[in-house]
């Protein structure tokens, strides 16, 4: 049943994907354009129907027909194809049969383990097929196992016919790491009643709560004079930087919060003494204290700019998406088909909020519900990624049992 699961993920993990935040084309980067016609090809050599590579938005979209009579809603499966901005070049899989809690040396020569004293959740595990990098690349499975978990439920459900389920339509998207694949996502085309992102973490994962994000750029006006002659006349944008972010809270930091406590982030700064730049991303669950924290942000820059007399400091803040919950919590019918089905199949749903978002984020607000379904990855987004063979069954499985539960209670 899953025989092709495990070398569809080798496969894909080993093509750079990587996403380019500065790029100006659709994709970011040639890669994924290269990756999604592949997975075309693919998806037509399984036989789906309406295959098409869409080169306004980048994403691969594709039909599986129903083989039932009865009116079955439409159900869209979505993942990603790029990854992170981390090494991605030369990607090497390593395959660990049997994992048995001990501490695996992923890279003998860098001195790179993977450890449970490190990594807890390892220990989960135990008895399973691990798979992880060589220590030098991340490993991919954000979101390279969405894909393959989903085209294998696919393949599945093209081979057993006795499984019945409506349309089934699927979208394979670029750039969800850069934040900016489903901005041009074409919900009326992609035509579903509902869909899920195939891009979480650990098994069980089913999130349909995300922050409100957005974007912050701090731009600080300084005044370099000759530091002997300084006094009275320079202004170090440097230190007015360092100002404004103490104004923040010291504790609403990603490293200081959790579940449904939001942060601002400083991503980058630099500059010199006549200017300097400071990156921030804002997140919070809940909508009023999201503009709450938008506004603190505005209200130091205000105070600093009185304190020195002129415009200094200017904020210039962009939302990047929304909280999908306020829209997915008026009808939780997707939200309880996919706990129903992982119900079913022995697998205990865990509904947390989203520390962060996907691209069913947007995706819901553009009129498709879209929760997010596990893949079973874990520690995405570097060196110490890893995913189990048996995890990727239970996501692929997951996806069936939708589609069957769907056509069942129609």
């Amino acid at each position: 049943m899953y025989k092709n699961l495990v070398p569809r993920f080798l496969r894909y993990v080993q093509i750079n994907t990587r996403s380019e935040a500065n790029s100006k084309t659709i994709p970011s980067t040639e890669s994924q354009k290269e990756f999604a016609r592949l997975l075309a090809a693919e998806l037509r050599e399984l036989g789906l129907n309406d295959v098409t590579y869409n080169d306004d938005n980048g994403y691969v979209t594709a039909t599986l027909p129903a083989n039932t009579t009865a009116k079955v809603p439409t159900i869209g499966f979505i993942a990603h194809m790029d990854t992170a901005d981390f090494n991605a070049e030369n990607i090497k899989p390593q395959i660990h049969a049997n994992y048995q809690g001990q501490a695996v040396v992923l890279n003998k020569e860098k001195n790179i383990v993977l450890s449970p004293a490190d990594f807890p959740s390892l220990k989960n595990y135990i008895g399973e097929t691990l798979i992880t990098t060589d220590g030098t690349t991340l490993l991919g499975a954000d979101d390279k196992a969405g894909i393959a978990e989903i085209i294998t439920a696919l393949e599945i459900l093209l081979n057993d016919d006795s499984i019945k389920h409506g349309d089934i339509r699927v979208a394979f998207g670029p750039d969800e790491e850069i934040g900016i694949g489903a901005d041009r996502f074409d919900v009326e085309g992609f035509n579903a009643d509902f869909a899920y992102t195939v891009d979480g973490g650990p098994v069980g994962e089913l999130q349909y709560e995300c922050f409100n994000a957005a974007s912050a750029l701090v731009t600080i006006q300084g005044k370099n004079v000759h530091p002997g002659t300084a006094k009275g006349k320079m202004i170090n944008a440097l230190k007015l930087a360092l100002a404004f972010d103490a104004a923040l809270p010291p504790d609403e930091v990603p490293e200081e919060t959790a579940g449904r406590e939001g942060f601002y982030h400083l991503l980058r700064l630099n500059g010199e003494v006549e200017q300097a730049e400071l990156e921030y991303i804002i997140r919070d669950h809940d909508r009023q204290l999201f503009a709450e924290r938008r506004e603190t942000m505005l209200k130091i820059a205000r105070a600093l700019n009185t304190e020195y007399g002129s415009e200094r400091v200017v904020v210039s803040i962009k939302d990047s998406y929304y909280n999908m919950g306020e829209i997915i919590a008026k009808d939780m019918t997707v939200v309880n088909l996919a706990k129903k089905a992982m119900e079913n199949l022995g697998i205990k749903p865990m509904i947390t909020p989203i520390r962060g978002g996907t691209d069913g984020s947007k995706i819901t607000f553009m009129g498709l519900p879209t929760p997010n379904l596990f893949t079973g990855g874990e520690n995405f987004h570097g060196r110490y990624e890893f995913i189990t063979v048996e995890s990727m069954q239970k996501a692929a499985a997951v996806i069936v049992e939708i589609a069957r539960l769907a056509a069942e209670n129609s």
